[in-house]
C-alpha cells in the first residue's frame, strides 16, 4: 500500500517513474524491517505474517533483528544513491523526512506508545497520538516522498497532500483493527484476535466495530475533501483511500 500511495503521489506531481520507484522501494524497505521486529518475541511474540512463519520462526531471532537492521539501512542507501530530485537541498530534505518517520517522533515512538499501552484504556486523543505515529507517519512519508519526486507543489499543495495522508493514514489503521476483530487468521494472513488477546487498546476496544467503521468513513471524507484542492491528478490517490476504507481482507 505505502509504496502504490508514493506512485499515485508522485503521478499527481507529474514524476519520473523511476524516481518514484526508488522512493517507493525505501518505504518499503523502512515497513518490512518494521516488521521483522514487531513479530519478534520481545515486542508482538507472533508466529504468522502475510500467511507464512515469521522471521524469527522461520530462521532465529538474532537473523530477524539483523534482517531489520539491514533492510533499514538499505532504505537510506537507497535515497542517497539514486537522483531522486534535480534539487540536491530538496533530495536531503526527503532523507530526513523518512528518518522522522521512521524514528522516535514516527513509526519507533508509537511503537513505544504502543507497547506500553498494552492493557491500558486510552482515550480517542490519546489512540489517535499513537497510531498518527505508528502507522500514520510511515504512510504520510511515502505519500510526499512520492509528491517530491515531480514537480515542485505549492506549500498550500503539500500541506493538503499531508493533510489527505495524515487522514488516509488514521483510516488505514482504524480498518485493520476492525479486521482483526471480524476476519479469519487464513484471510488477513496473520493471527486474527491478537490484539483482543493481548488487551491492547484499540478502535474497535473503545468504539465498537460500527462506531469505528462510522470514523474510518469520516477520515475518508476528510481525506477527499483535502484532494478538492489539487484535484488535477490526484484520482489515483482517491482510489487507493477508497480501498483502504473499504476493503474487506
Amino acid at each position: 500500500m505505502r509504496p502504490l500511495l508514493a506512485f499515485a503521489a508522485g503521478e499527481m506531481a507529474r514524476g519520473d517513474v523511476e524516481r518514484v520507484a526508488s522512493a517507493a522501494a525505501a518505504v518499503e524497505l523502512i515497513h518490512a524491517y518494521s516488521l521483522a521486529h514487531d513479530d519478534l518475541p520481545c515486542m508482538d511474540n507472533d508466529v504468522l505474517r502475510r500467511g507464512k512463519p515469521t522471521c524469527h520462526v522461520e530462521y532465529d531471532e538474532a537473523t530477524a533483528l539483523l534482517v531489520g537492521d539491514s533492510l533499514q539501512s538499505l532504505a537510506f542507501q537507497l535515497l542517497a544513491e539514486y537522483r531522486l530530485s534535480d534539487d540536491p537541498a530538496r533530495q536531503l530534505e526527503m532523507l530526513k523526512l523518512l528518518a522522522a518517520a521512521s524514528g522516535s517522533r514516527g513509526m519507533a515512538g508509537g511503537q513505544a506508545v504502543d507497547l506500553d499501552s498494552t492493557g491500558k484504556l486510552l482515550t480517542l486523543p490519546e489512540l489517535e497520538f499513537m497510531h498518527i505515529h505508528k502507522t500514520g507517519a510511515l504512510i504520510r512519508a511515502a505519500v510526499l516522498l512520492g509528491a517530491h519526486c515531480g514537480n515542485s507543489l505549492e506549500k498550500k499543495q503539500l500541506g493538503r497532500l499531508d493533510h489527505f495522508a495524515k487522514c488516509i493514514g488514521l483510516a488505514f489503521q482504524v480498518v485493520d483493527d476492525v479486521l482483526d476483530a471480524e476476519a479469519s487468521t487464513a484471510t488477513l494472513g496473520k493471527t486474527a484476535g491478537k490484539d483482543a488477546d493481548k488487551n491492547k487498546p484499540t478502535y474497535v476496544s473503545l468504539l465498537g466495530v460500527a462506531a469505528a467503521r462510522e470514523l474510518a468513513g469520516q477520515l475518508r471524507s476528510d481525506a477527499m475533501q483535502a484532494l478538492d484542492g489539487i484535484d488535477e491528478g490526484s484520482n489515483r490517490l482517491r482510489q487507493l483511500a477508497d480501498f483502504i476504507v473499504l476493503r474487506q481482507f
